[in-house]
């Protein structure tokens, strides 16, 4: 989230307080926050002067005159430092006032005011010690502690705070004085904090399924907000094939539109683009999906992209057999039909081959002078594992036989193969010494895709 929204959430503490602060003659009345149940455990019963249901807390009030009006001259001061020393004062001679809560969370707010993190996030610390469940104080910490991380210890200890910052929320009554729609504002920009760090957290920690819960529900509630948009969006495409891809491309390309930096745009932007191709085939309709990003919040009910199904090997064999003859066909070509496709294209290419003379390159695996084994295809090069078991037609000699792993050209006789693992075996082989073209080279080709 962005800075200003905690500034809001820090500055409505002063108003808040202020309001709570105007008191009859001899007292200083403002909401008792009754003490928050812990997980797991049942509601606290209410308190004398409280009703079911939280509708009218237990009120605080200050009886000693001296006291209130020493709290009342704190909060009256228009000054941030005039009030910040009023209220440290009022502490240091009342530590033990029923409105210490009240007078720690504006000093926190009025610390924030003054530009001084250090004392704010200290007064934090001493607010949720006077309570646990002070929802500013809560926001304040895990804030803090997820935009000024330097090691995943930070996002862990933000995630924490926000997981108690989502507690307290669910039970926080209205402060005195604060109208409905403040207060449903001030639980709106809480929880976009809260559901931020435990979703980072959570991402972190690569618990993909409840990094998307939390995220999505911090973007829900601010669609402007990066800084759980970018995440939210790599959550959806880094946690595996899933129906969330298309959500993923969404925030995606929202995150690259929101993103000011030009270097950031530009590497966010190319990061999309590529995820949008590899899920849709093509890059035809991500410049539209940027442009929709841009102006829309949130993927609209029914929003799709269509992802691009790569043909089966046994598909691909085919499209082989239709648009390229067998003696144009590559090595690896082959293999792929005699492995992959229908008896019949594969009867096709092997009735081709079988029992003729073949001049080719390919990579020695193993050696001996009346055998050597050898790699033809590029996937089977890089997993240096044999696809040809050429038998010699004259046993080599010592000052021919070739290196393991060195290029090799040679001629030979298909007489039989294995479809899988492939394996064709060759008879009559003899090396061709002389730099003579091979009428098939290694070919360059991948494993089909799946």
């Amino acid at each position: 989230m962005n800075k200003s929204v905690l500034a809001i959430v820090l500055a409505a503490t002063t108003a808040a307080v202020a309001q709570t602060s105007t008191a009859p003659q001899q007292s200083a009345p403002a909401q008792q926050t009754p003490a928050q149940p812990q997980a797991g455990q049942p509601p606290a019963q209410p308190q004398s002067g409280a009703t079911q249901g939280g509708a009218a807390p237990q009120k605080k009030e200050i009886k000693d005159p001296a006291e209130y009006n020493a709290y009342m001259g704190a909060i009256g001061q228009q000054d941030p430092a005039a009030k910040i020393s009023g209220l440290e004062a009022f502490l240091t001679q009342y530590p033990n006032s029923v409105m210490k809560e009240d007078a720690l969370e504006l000093l926190m707010g009025t610390y924030q005011q003054a530009g001084n993190g250090a004392k704010m996030i200290e007064t934090a610390q001493k607010v949720l010690q006077a309570n646990p469940n002070n929802l500013r104080a809560l926001a304040l910490l895990t804030y803090t502690k997820r935009l000024g991380a330097r090691t995943p210890q930070d996002i862990t200890d933000a995630g924490q705070y926000g997981e108690k910052g989502l507690q307290a929320l669910n039970a926080a009554p209205k402060p005195d004085g604060m109208s409905d729609a403040d207060f449903q504002k001030l639980k709106t920009q809480t929880s976009v904090i809260f559901n931020g760090a435990v979703g980072m957290a959570a991402y972190q920690a690569k618990d993909q399924a409840k990094a998307q819960q939390y995220l999505r529900a911090a973007v829900d509630a601010d669609p402007a907000d990066v800084n759980n948009i970018y995440p939210l969006a790599l959550s959806y495409l880094t946690a595996g094939p899933t129906e969330k891809d298309v959500d993923g491309l969404f925030f995606i390309a929202r995150a690259a539109n929101l993103i000011q930096d030009p270097k950031g745009k530009a590497d966010v932007t190319k990061f999309g683009h590529s995820k949008y191709v590899k899920y849709h085939g093509s890059e035809d309709g991500w410049n539209e999906l940027l442009a929709k990003a841009a102006s829309t919040t949130l993927p609209e009910s029914g929003f799709t992209i269509t992802q691009y199904v790569p043909p089966t090997p046994a598909q691909q064999a085919a499209d082989l057999i239709k648009t390229k003859k067998v003696e144009e066909m590559s090595f690896a070509e082959w293999e792929l039909v005699l492995s992959e496709g229908t008896p019949e294209d594969a009867d096709k290419v092997w009735s081709s081959l079988k029992g003729k003379p073949l001049q080719m390159v390919a990579q020695v695996i193993t050696t001996s002078p009346t055998k050597l084994t050898l790699a033809g295809s590029q996937d089977d090069i890089d997993k240096n594992t044999a696809d040809i078991d050429l038998t010699m037609a004259a046993a080599l000699t010592a000052k021919l036989m070739p290196k393991e792993g060195a290029e090799l050209q040679f001629e030979g006789t298909p007489v039989s193969y294995t479809a899988k693992p492939f394996l064709m075996t060759m008879e009559k082989g003899a090396l061709i010494v002389k730099a003579a073209p091979a009428t098939h080279k290694p070919p360059v080709r991948k494993k089909p895709a799946q």
